[in-house]
């Protein structure tokens, strides 16, 4: 398990390039290596004050404890973060020229200061239509207690 510190995290996607799966090399099915991260509630607002969330209940503890939610949440959208924060640096969803095709999402769970979130990722599918190269992917979430906080499909293409 790994405490998410934004200041460490990983933006270079040049990083370790030459050790991902290239297009030919995704194998549908195939799980795909991942950690499990713990999120705090700083990097909670860091990320919702990034994206330019100014909803109270990303930050403020007492509001929070005020709403449905009885404490502080995370913005849905920070899966996008952990989907990264998950994945090594090998993850051949980090290769440079990936352009994303389309994605859905459904949230179930909130995700909480202190939850530990660990991600199940496969690729679905590869095809190839109009000269380019697809990889269809999906996602899942959980949090400690085993509950799923968010799922997502989407499909990218990949760079030749």
């Amino acid at each position: 398990m790994t405490i998410l510190d934004l200041d460490d995290f990983e933006t270079d996607f040049w990083k370790d390039v030459d050790k991902r799966a290239t297009w030919d090399e995704i194998i549908p099915g195939e799980l795909r290596d991942t950690r499990p991260v713990t999120l705090t509630q700083e990097v909670i607002a860091r990320y919702a004050k990034g994206v330019g969330e100014d909803n109270p209940l990303y930050f403020d503890e007492e509001y929070a404890k005020t709403t449905i939610y009885g404490g502080i949440i995370a913005p849905p959208s920070i899966h996008i973060l952990l989907m990264f924060a998950c994945t090594t640096t090998e993850d051949w969803m980090r290769s440079p020229g990936t352009i994303n095709a389309g994605q859905n999402w459904s949230y179930h769970v909130p995700i909480r200061p202190g939850d530990t979130i660990t991600m199940r990722g496969t690729a679905l599918d590869r095809f190839i239509r109009k000269d380019r190269m697809f990889a269809v992917h999906e996602n899942t979430f959980t949090n400690q207690h085993g509950e799923v906080v968010c799922t997502g499909r989407g499909q990218t293409i990949r760079p030749a």
